[in-house]
């Protein structure tokens, strides 16, 4: 199996506070790979440790095969990484910051325009690329933000964060760029997010609680494990739904004109209602979700916060 990141046995405390405490985990290259967590869960301490921002205590990470301690030079060459909070000069058009962050790295002139070129036609900014990056908006910004990340080519994208405060619109344009460049160029990307449609999309999501892995897996993989499908028959109070339900054996609770019962899939749900197709006609399934997931393996509500 081909792993572009491999972290063994990491961890970093902050004095008696273990902010990450002893975990493994792989990422496939090529894909994408998405930490979830609280605020304080350890999401950015581990992604800090990974880009070389702050020390490990213990613990090995390589990077493409590289391990960051013996080979930190080369391992910064080969990541890109989008913060919370953007590192641009304001003052800057979207060019000259481009320009600026390229000549960081050992570019030619050519390369250096070629790649500003090529990143200003793949995310769109060609509107913008003379505009003060001060004066754009929060999606115009992030975009640039992507680029600037981008300008060496990198093999992995880390992304902390990266749409909050971003209206839905502006999130998707965001993400079906983003995986044009995975389909395109390779990319990998490691997320760190709370937003449960962008984990849905993430091919391994390892939820993180209190500086440990809770859980890891697909989000099929999961929602299978930890979530369960809903039935609810629609419907006012009912004492031959309920009767029909208690002779059956089948647990339900009553709330908002609805009958919920927990399954675990929509056949048990025909199951249910061909037991009466003319009393429970009215119905829907609802798939288990994230939200689910999180809360029965971490006990706590996801919430929009930073870590």
């Amino acid at each position: 199996m081909d792993y572009i990141i491999e972290a063994k046995n990491l961890s970093k405390s902050y004095g008696n506070l273990k902010a990450v405490n002893d975990i493994s985990f792989k990422v496939k290259r090529g894909n994408l790979f998405a930490f979830l967590g609280l605020n304080g869960a350890g999401k950015s301490t581990t992604i800090n440790i990974l880009c070389s921002i702050i020390k490990k205590d213990l613990g090995d990470v390589f990077i493409d095969n590289l391990n960051i301690d013996s080979d930190n030079r080369l391992v910064k060459e080969k990541i890109g990484i989008v913060f919370q909070n953007s590192v641009l000069d304001e003052q800057l058009t979207v060019y000259q910051n481009l320009k600026s962050r390229a000549s960081l790295y050992n570019l030619k002139k050519n390369e250096i325009i070629e790649r500003i070129n090529n990143l200003i036609k793949i995310l769109e900014l060609d509107d913008i690329k003379d505009r003060q990056y001060g004066n754009l908006s929060g999606g115009q910004k992030r975009k640039v933000d992507i680029a600037r990340a981008l300008i060496h080519n990198p093999k992995i994208l880390f992304l902390d964060e990266p749409t909050t405060g971003l209206d839905p619109n502006t999130r998707n344009t965001v993400w079906n760029i983003l995986h044009n460049l995975m389909d395109e160029n390779g990319l990998t990307i490691f997320l760190t997010t709370h937003y449960m449609e962008e984990v849905l999309r993430a091919n391994h999501v390892v939820i993180l609680d209190g500086g440990v892995i809770a859980a890891e897996g697909s989000p099929d993989y999961l929602k299978d494990l930890y979530a369960s499908d809903l039935l609810r028959i629609i419907s006012k109070k009912n004492n031959e739904i309920e009767s029909l339900l208690n002779k059956n054996k089948i647990t339900f609770n009553f709330s908002k004109e609805s009958y919920q019962i927990n399954i675990k899939n929509s056949l048990e749900a025909f199951e249910i209602i061909n037991l009466n197709p003319n009393l429970l006609s009215n119905f829907e399934v609802l798939k288990g979700n994230m939200d689910q997931v999180f809360l029965n393996v971490t006990g706590k509500k996801l919430v929009k916060t930073h870590d």
